[in-house]
């Protein structure tokens, strides 16, 4: 019972804090809910006894994304930006894309919940340990993934240079 409330707690915080970090004007706000969302997705692989999860949870994302975000958001003149009206009524649009995605999410989830069980079971993760079965299946199954992973960071961090620098006024 106590097992259920905490893990309620945790997926109830984490969608409230996602929402807060989308809909906050103030890219800073919105960083700082940011943080707080990472803490506690951080905690909630805690509670699914997945520790180098979370480790990694808050040492890539809570230290390195999030840092690389603030710094993004202080090289680009908050001041202005928070000036201009940036929406223009694409709600119809988004709500499309929206509930499109949520067509996809439920689909995935079906499938998931449907898949036949795969290779690791609980003893042999057990005997391995959580951080080599998941080496293991990185590097050998999921590379490709991986690999896809790496450029499109490769491409957010472009796109956060090209948006970071300063337009040059003739």
């Amino acid at each position: 019972m106590i097992q259920q409330l905490f893990f309620a707690y945790f997926a109830f915080a984490i969608v409230i804090f996602s929402l807060l970090v989308v809909t906050r004007k103030n890219p800073v706000h919105s960083v700082l809910w940011m943080l707080l969302l990472f803490f506690h997705i951080a905690s909630l692989y805690l509670f699914l006894n997945a520790e180098f999860m979370a480790a990694i949870q808050v040492i890539v994302y809570a230290g390195g994304i999030l840092v690389l975000f603030l710094f993004v958001v202080m090289l680009m003149n908050i001041r202005e930006e928070l000036l201009v009206n940036k929406f223009i009524g694409a709600w119809p649009t988004g709500l499309t894309f929206a509930v499109g995605l949520l067509v996809v999410i439920i689909m995935s989830i079906k499938s998931f919940i449907a898949a036949p069980p795969g290779i690791y079971s609980i003893e042999l993760i057990k005997q391995e340990t959580h951080t080599k079965a998941l080496g293991k299946l990185l590097y050998t199954e999921f590379l490709y993934p991986f690999e896809v992973t790496s450029l499109i960071l490769l491409v957010a961090i472009i796109g956060a240079i090209v948006l970071a620098k300063r337009r040059l006024k003739p």
